[in-house]
């Protein structure tokens, strides 16, 4: 399963810039980013290739930081590929929260990164259905 950071940060310019520019001050790479907001604050949510290093300085700047689980598939290049997914998920009765979504650098393939409240379920629901789990970072 791969590692998320969720940052809480306000709304107001310039605050993204500060989390990265922690992170590209301490040589973190960013792989993939989602943001959402509201009028007063916003959530990024972020897979990095050291989370826990990461969240360690975050939380030293004065960010709120939330660490979870997420999970990772690969899906190919092509028109149906992420509904496969999708409709293995609802079959199973696993409901996701959000996703998103970036492109490994190794194959170039889609990774599907989203959030569920029944992670190990829907590994192992995926998995037998055929899908590409990515179970670690090393895999992008």
């Amino acid at each position: 399963m791969i590692r998320q950071l969720s940052v809480f940060i306000e709304n107001v310019p310039g605050s993204l810039m500060q989390v990265t520019k922690c992170l590209k001050d301490a040589g973190i790479n960013l792989m993939a980013i989602s943001s959402f907001d509201s009028p007063e604050f916003g959530i990024l949510r972020m897979i990095v290739d050291q989370p826990e290093e990461a969240e360690g300085i975050l939380k030293r700047n004065h960010f709120m930081v939330r660490v979870g689980t997420v999970l990772g598939v690969s899906v190919a290049d092509e028109p149906g590929a992420l509904n496969k997914m999708l409709e293995i998920m609802a079959q199973g009765n696993i409901s996701v929260n959000y996703i998103y979504s970036f492109i490994s650098e190794i194959d170039r393939s889609p990774i599907m990164i989203f959030h569920t409240e029944y992670t190990e379920e829907a590994r192992q629901l995926l998995k037998r259905n055929g899908m590409h789990v990515v179970d670690n970072l090393k895999e992008l």
